[in-house]
């Protein structure tokens, strides 16, 4: 039974402007920025049709997404409508794996911030900086639904300004002037040719694209807190879905073109090389600036989504009703102090593995947010013929090609996680498949619990 009250609690002060924002917050974040140089190191330039396709399943997943949405704008989103069209425990598991996922991602986000200032403190342990930026993070989402909003529009302005300058810079590069000489389009096809490791690299970095496109599903979360779901969600879902596709397959592009792809990895953003190469003065220190904002951004978007998905949960009695409570700001702070257990995370891990704890820390976090996914094409295949037979009110979105485009996208985001296990990435499935295991015991445990306390106060209303 959902928790009318701390529903209610929630304050809607979010509107279409600020989820625009937000929602291109959370997928402009290292997985552009940092984990593009891993994507470029596995494809070489195919890495374009990488980004492609995986702008292609996000597109799907977004139009799937849009529709439920506008039917049930609840913090609980597509767990909610999991529980509905598919079983309880679907909800269950979808929304427990999403939290893991966002609090892992918390720990990537924070990785790479301790990669980013580097750059300027090279004697300066990584744990400094994640206990610093932690901490300030930490309290902006708790003062306010509307001190996160206004933080998180600001800096994701700060990504897309710099994007779009960075565009408008490569293309002068490229076009305007000839005094580089080792700049252009034969990069594209220089040092192994357009597609170096084959079909086969260019598939697997479609999988690591996919990490970039992590968290565009956040504007359904926040609908639960928006002024006007039924308008604001879609908008901001269908411009985030294009903006991001445009945004990435250009600045791919032109970074290519400018920076051999040989020289990609991930010991630095691979946007920072590009100012080195062209040898603007202060510029790699301005993109690094820039990047660290893009890093923050994507934590305090992930810090926000964890604490109200565990706010769900709690609501629905899935988790301890403590979690559910709100301060007078309207925030669930209980569950967001619960989820920064991912800054502690990565705090152990960059002390361990100083020079693989992104990589590490990336590839725990996808299989909760793709695991997700692959659940909402398949909700949505249910939810579409269950609203129909009970004759529900006309949606104000609807799918295109339903049902054949969302089979297509939930077949290749599977097939790209079944690659998973046939790659570096595999601790993706080796930490996913035994956190499916262990959530299904915990379901069975905790509704037991929760049908015999029902069954308790059954009998005491009845005497």
């Amino acid at each position: 039974m959902k928790n009318k009250n701390n529903e209610e609690g929630l304050k809607r002060e979010l509107t279409t402007r600020q989820l625009s924002m937000i929602a291109m917050g959370m997928a402009i974040g290292t997985g552009l920025f940092l984990g593009s140089g891993l994507a470029i190191g596995t494809a070489g330039p195919s890495v374009l049709i990488s980004y492609t396709i995986g702008a292609f399943i996000v597109l799907l997943l977004m139009g799937c997404l849009a529709e439920m949405t506008v039917a049930y704008p609840t913090s609980g989103s597509f767990g909610t409508i999991a529980d509905k069209y598919l079983h309880p425990m679907v909800g269950f598991l979808v929304r427990y794996s999403y939290w893991i996922a966002q609090v892992l991602a918390i720990g990537v986000e924070i990785s790479a911030i301790a990669i980013y200032m580097k750059y300027w403190f090279p004697e300066v342990p990584g744990i400094v900086w994640i206990i610093v930026f932690a901490a300030v993070l930490i309290y902006v989402n708790a003062t306010s639904v509307n001190a996160f909003a206004t933080f998180e529009y600001w800096f994701s302005m700060i990504k897309v300004s710099a994007i779009v300058a960075f565009i408008l810079l490569g293309a002068f590069v490229l076009f305007g002037t000839s005094s580089h000489v080792n700049v252009g389009a034969k990069n594209l096809v220089d040092h192994g040719g357009f597609m170096p490791f084959g079909f086969k690299g260019m598939w697997i970095a479609v999988f690591i694209s996919l990490f970039s496109f992590l968290g565009t599903e956040l504007v359904a979360v926040t609908a639960g807190e928006a002024k006007e779901p039924d308008v604001a969600v879609p908008k901001a879902l269908k411009a985030t879905v294009f903006r991001l596709t445009a945004f990435y397959v250009l600045t791919m592009a032109i970074m290519l073109m400018i920076v051999p792809w040989k020289s990609a990895g991930i010991e630095e953003s691979p946007f920072v090389k590009v100012m080195e190469i062209l040898n603007i003065p202060g510029a790699s220190g301005v993109m690094n600036f820039i990047v660290l904002t893009a890093a923050l951004s994507s934590m305090n978007g992930q810090l926000y989504a964890s604490s109200r998905t565990m706010f769900s949960l709690s609501s629905e009695k899935f988790a301890p009703a403590i979690l559910g409570k709100l301060n007078k700001k309207g925030v669930p702070t209980t569950a967001l102090i619960v989820s920064t257990m991912g800054i502690a995370l990565a705090a152990v891990v960059s002390a361990l593995m100083p020079g693989s704890s992104y990589a590490f820390m990336m590839g725990i976090s996808m299989f909760g947010s793709l695991f997700t996914w692959l659940i909402i094409f398949i909700s949505h295949l249910s939810f579409r013929r269950g609203w129909e037979k009970i004759g529900g009110r006309k949606l104000p979105v609807r799918m295109m090609g339903f049902p054949y485009l969302t089979i297509l996208g939930g077949l290749l985001l599977l097939s790209l996680m079944v690659t998973a296990w046939f790659t570096d990435f595999k601790i993706m499935l080796q930490f996913g498949i035994p956190w499916l295991l262990f959530l299904s015991l915990a379901y069975f445990v905790i509704n037991k619990r929760n049908s015999q306390k029902s069954d308790v106060l059954q009998n005491q209303e009845t005497v």
